[in-house]
């Protein structure tokens, strides 16, 4: 009887966690699509640099895109990396999705706080709190990895 409670009790804690790195992966394409769509980013330079012109902002802008891409890019491979480990049973996943974490939660909290010539912070806000989004799920990724018996 408690060798079943305790292997349902790891098959729900194991759901638990692809469930967590599922939506951590949504969030990331997401976060990566959103600033496509969304004029914000555009809005954003013209706030910051009036006098640029059309041209020098869809530069600005372009640039933005190309570095979120690569991001969104790199967040994604972190997210199939980690769920393959995981999958896989590997005994490095704890320090693959700590390492991936860390370096996602330094890149999102650099988004939302570097400035840029203006003095305002160069990523609008909206995409740089939408950048941080997956990293919730990633948070709850590593505590569930590191909560569980290898």
């Amino acid at each position: 009887m408690a060798v079943e409670m305790t292997a349902a009790r790891s098959t729900r804690r194991r759901r638990g966690l692809f469930a967590a790195m599922w939506i951590g992966l949504v969030l990331t394409v997401i976060a990566a699509a959103y600033p496509f769509v969304d004029h914000t980013l555009a809005d954003h330079v013209q706030a910051g640099y009036p006098s640029y012109s059309v041209g020098e902002i869809d530069t600005a802008v372009t640039a933005y895109l190309a570095i979120l891409s690569i991001v969104g890019g790199m967040g994604l491979i972190g997210w199939l990396g980690t769920l393959w480990a995981a999958k896989a049973g590997k005994r490095s996943t704890r320090w693959v999705a700590t390492g991936v974490f860390a370096v996602a939660l330094c890149i999102a909290l650099a988004g939302l706080t570097v400035t840029d010539t203006s003095g305002d912070v160069g990523l609008a806000p909206a995409i740089g709190w939408l950048q941080m989004l997956p990293c919730l799920p990633g948070l709850l990724a590593v505590v569930m990895l590191w909560g569980r018996r290898q």
